[in-house]
């Protein structure tokens, strides 16, 4: 590693544009799901049981998406605190000292 150089993550935001682009997008998809089931030829039950199974793939697939987010941030904050302890220990060392 170069001096000066630091391996911590540098913690990256989306611009606003993408978060658009992302809620357009989902809102888009939602919709055309919606239309489908409403316009398809089948009864009140079937198009009842597809929008329930719509529902559940959402939900599940945000929460899904938590968990793998908050499961990667629980890993960076564990990296980050034993990176500071290893730097204390280091700051600490004096290769010159007596024993």
């Amino acid at each position: 590693m170069l001096s000066g150089m630091s391996d911590t993550p540098v913690k990256q935001q989306n611009t606003a544009a993408y978060y658009m682009q992302a809620v357009i997008s989902f809102g888009i998809a939602i919709t055309a799901v919606a239309v489908g089931i409403f316009q398809l030829d089948a009864s009140a039950w079937v198009r009842a049981f597809l929008a329930i199974a719509v529902l559940y793939l959402t939900t599940s697939a945000f929460t899904l998406a938590k968990v793998v987010r908050d499961r990667q941030e629980a890993g960076q904050i564990v990296s980050r605190v034993d990176q500071a302890r290893l730097e204390k220990l280091l700051a600490e060392h004096d290769p010159f000292q007596k024993l």
